[in-house]
């Protein structure tokens, strides 16, 4: 048999040498992983990488894809909470000083959160108790809820269209930041889905 070729000989001879240099810890299988490497590699590809990384930078749970999706629900449902509190109470104490437009816009969103809110809460129920037998059902279940959620989220931001003001401002930078944080969290369950064989795109 011929000799392979110059360039694959030194590959696979760089590769052995690497792996020998850096120690048994780095080649792991990946039922072996530390949580943030596997934080790190499930972040790789979402809409907000970045932010992906910050939330859950300080995971230290099962280095399991289920419970890093878990983490980032959690999270997303975290910040829908105290979004909530932001609306109905330093947002909503502007009263005599909103528009009749601004008043309705931060009505509608104050629905759309809390609907979010128990979307999110499902969501994560649903994730805590994964079983074999109905995963795809309960996963699909999974994506409809957060998806609906973020649904909510941008009609809060849509409702302040042709809207000025501070009221606006606030608003807009609050419901962002919550609607990424769940866009990140809905990729992070697609994910789930991908790996049981059902082909998603990604989100």
């Amino acid at each position: 048999m011929p000799p392979a070729p110059f360039s694959t000989t030194m590959l696979s001879t760089l590769t052995l040498f690497t792996l020998l240099l850096l120690g048994p810890s780095t080649a792991v299988s990946p039922s072996h992983r530390r949580p943030q490497d596997l934080v790190r590699s499930s972040c790789l590809h979402a809409r907000y990488p970045d932010l992906c990384l910050h939330t859950l930078a300080s995971y230290s749970g099962p280095a399991k894809p289920r419970s890093i999706a878990q983490a980032a629900i959690g999270a997303s449902l975290s910040r829908a909470r105290s979004v909530s509190g932001f609306l109905r109470g330093p947002a909503s104490g502007q009263g005599g000083h909103l528009s009749k437009r601004e008043q309705a816009a931060l009505n509608d969103c104050v629905e759309q959160i809390s609907d979010s809110i128990d979307e999110l809460s499902r969501t994560l129920g649903e994730l805590q108790h994964l079983n074999g037998e109905t995963m795809q059902f309960q996963l699909s279940n999974a994506e409809t809820w957060v998806s609906a959620a973020l649904t909510n989220e941008d009609t809060c931001l849509n409702g302040f269209e042709g809207v000025d003001g501070k009221v606006k401002i606030d608003v807009r930078r609050r419901i962002t930041g919550v609607a990424k944080l769940t866009s990140n969290a809905l990729y992070l369950i697609v994910r789930l889905d991908v790996s049981r064989g059902r082909p998603k795109g990604r989100v």
